[in-house]
């Protein structure tokens, strides 16, 4: 497929293009770029840019030490 190419995928099931073609139109986008985002969104591999700048954002959030206090100790694991 070429780059810029609008590809829209065809189902021998009929309740899926039109499930498709639903949730593409209630977001108010053409089939070829909701499809795109679904991909986009199922085979992301990193986490989106403004998840990671939401690191160390919680100030009053507790340290490792302190959400374990009160724990009790880990159990003793089988040998691999």
């Amino acid at each position: 497929m070429t780059r810029g190419r609008r590809y829209a995928p065809r189902f021998r099931d009929d309740e899926h293009e039109r499930r498709m073609r639903q949730a593409a139109s209630e977001s108010g986008e053409p089939v070829s770029r909701w499809v795109a985002g679904l991909i986009e969104e199922k085979t992301r591999t990193r986490w989106p840019h403004a998840v990671r700048e939401l690191a160390g954002q919680w100030r009053d959030f507790p340290a490792l030490e302190e959400l374990r206090e009160g724990q009790p100790g880990d159990v003793p694991r089988e040998p691999m």
